[in-house]
């Protein structure tokens, strides 16, 4: 396995656990667990921006050209529509 295979995967894994720690951490009602779980979340999004960072040094991850003024103006617009019923 290549490294860049392997920082993909590492991504995968930590985004996944960020998305669990994120439908936990709502539903618990006990306040240490609560802490201990933002604390592991926390330690997680640390580790999810160094894999982040090498993945933008080494070129494996190049993010999406910035949008548009226009863009943004376009997705506001659909955005704040009001709704039909």
């Amino acid at each position: 396995m290549d490294d860049k295979t392997m920082v993909s995967d590492a991504l995968v894994g930590v985004n996944g656990e960020l998305k669990m720690f994120g439908d936990m951490i709502p539903q618990t009602e006990n306040k240490e667990l609560k802490q201990c779980l933002k604390q592991i979340r926390n330690q997680c999004e640390m580790s999810q921006e160094k894999l982040y960072q090498y993945a933008r040094e080494k070129s494996y991850y190049v993010p999406a050209e910035k949008a548009t003024q226009q863009e943004i103006e376009h997705v506001k617009s659909i955005l704040t529509q009001p709704k039909m019923q």
